[in-house]
């Protein structure tokens, strides 16, 4: 959460020419804000549509960046999906998303921004779970970033391919 997947999600794609996809902006198309929608309809209805999101996405075949929202892993058909895909795992600390996110459109840190490093924990067997490679985002500039990343795609092979 706020480890900057859309900003060098985008440069990503640039770099390797390819498109870029962000599944919360798909929601929020579709939905509306997220923060709204959380408060609207509550954290479980998001994590289905977001899992509905996210499949059809993985279904498609089109070469692409598709950037996940930080939840994204609790789902387990998602991490089972995510499986078969050559999956980036970006981190950073929370004093970094302390100093650059916009906590008010994150309805998880909204009313606790302290709650980051908690959530993180919680989520962070996950996230290994799924990654093929991590890069820290709070230790390099984003074309630093983007380079390497852009370069680990380019020679990835998943063992399932």
């Amino acid at each position: 959460m706020a480890a900057g997947k859309t900003s060098l999600g985008k440069r990503v794609a640039r770099e390797l020419g390819i498109p870029f996809v962000d599944s919360d902006a798909i929601i929020v198309r579709k939905h509306g804000p997220i923060t709204a929608f959380f408060e609207r309809h509550g954290e479980a209805e998001f994590r289905r549509i977001e899992a509905e999101v996210i499949a059809a996405e993985l279904a498609n075949s089109e070469v692409r960046i598709l950037a996940l929202g930080g939840g994204a892993v609790i789902t387990e058909s998602t991490r089972k999906l995510l499986a078969g895909h050559p999956v980036v795992l970006l981190l950073t600390t929370q004093e970094a998303v302390m100093r650059t996110a916009n906590i008010a459109r994150r309805p998880l840190l909204r009313d606790d921004p302290n709650a980051w490093g908690r959530i993180f924990e919680e989520r962070r067997p996950l996230y290994e779970e799924v990654a093929d490679v991590s890069y820290r985002t709070d230790r390099a500039s984003k074309e630093q970033l983007a380079r390497r990343v852009a370069q680990w795609a380019r020679s990835f092979r998943k063992d399932t391919v």
